[in-house]
């Protein structure tokens, strides 16, 4: 089982506390791991929750038992992870590989959003109360700020009087993001983004400049490198968006920015993408780069945080820098 955690990159210290946990018989009964998007989180609490529910096992039961966690069939594995949403039409057997718990309520309902609704804890709940087989239960519950307050008051109430040997494993991008009452319960572990030289074996038999380029972009993400290297058309993309934003910031005639930014108002993702290869391209142009630029694009980051208009917002930092 050991290797469960071994074949994790980075995240030492994290998992040793998880391992520690483990052998001490003092694992919490519920966990969130903290940090950015795409470093690993989700595969850690995966890999803790193999380690839990394989503890203790007949070692002649073990492979088959891997094989029940590794495909969401174990009866004592409850996984939360993506969810049906109705513009998608994903098929039940595609979301059967990432979340096993029932999502046919949400097609009845018609659900459009990413949330995770009260209903959606119903039915999670209904399945912590079945007859267990295993020395732990897993409940895993990825970005756990997607939770409506009306849900996260009912999952507060499962915390607060947990079924017996049930291990919630829960992750989010940030703290802040969760209410008080729901970090107050859990033991909180922080991940970060990890160092080049803990990715580098990521990009070891790729071509020099797509390597380079690959640790550029991810920002310390070992999920974003996995995801462009097997989407070459996503690679592709975020090429062309890091010369376009090079060339942003050489462009000094201010219809061509705005001939560049006034299609992203309607294209959130591809706006986030561009907004990431601005700061990319401005960081690489440092100290060379006008404390103008800086500032403007200083102001944009925090405009996209509010709910003021994106066309505006493009339009004022387009003439600003």
């Amino acid at each position: 089982m050991e290797s469960e955690f071994s074949a994790i990159l980075g995240h030492d210290f994290q998992l040793s506390e998880l391992s520690r946990d483990l052998a001490s018989g003092n694992v919490a009964h519920a966990y969130l791991f903290s940090g950015p998007p795409h470093i690993g989180k989700f595969t850690v609490a995966k890999s803790f929750a193999k380690k839990l529910l394989l503890d203790g096992e007949d070692p002649a039961l073990v492979p088959a038992k891997t094989n029940q966690v590794d495909r969401l069939l174990h009866p004592d594995l409850f996984v939360l992870d993506r969810l049906w949403i109705e513009d998608t039409q994903e098929d039940f057997e595609v979301l059967g590989r990432f979340t096993n718990i029932p999502q046919q309520h949400r097609q009845k309902s018609g659900a459009k959003t990413d949330t995770i609704s009260i209903d959606d804890v119903r039915v999670l709940q209904e399945r912590l109360y079945e007859v267990s087989t295993a020395r732990y239960r897993c409940c895993l519950i990825r970005s756990f700020e997607r939770m409506r307050e009306e849900a996260s008051n009912a999952f507060l109430k499962i915390l607060e009087e947990p079924p017996k040997q049930v291990v919630f494993i829960l992750t989010a991008a940030t703290i802040a993001a969760l209410p008080p009452t729901i970090v107050s319960r859990v033991r909180v572990l922080q991940f970060f983004p990890l160092s080049l030289p803990q990715l580098r074996p990521l990009v070891s038999s790729l071509e020099e400049g797509t390597a380079a380029f690959l640790l550029h972009v991810c920002q310390g993400a070992p999920g974003i490198i996995r995801r462009l290297i097997d989407d070459p058309e996503m690679l592709r993309e975020q090429r062309s968006l890091h010369v376009a934003a090079g060339n942003f910031w050489h462009t000094t005639v201010p219809a061509q920015r705005l001939k560049v930014l006034r299609p992203l108002a309607d294209d959130p993702q591809t706006l986030d993408r561009f907004v990431l290869h601005l700061c990319l391209t401005l960081r690489e142009q440092l100290p060379e780069s006008a404390p103008a630029h800086i500032e403007a694009l200083q102001r944009l980051l925090r405009g996209l945080q509010t709910n003021v208009h994106k066309g505006l917002l493009l339009q004022q930092f387009a003439l600003a820098v």
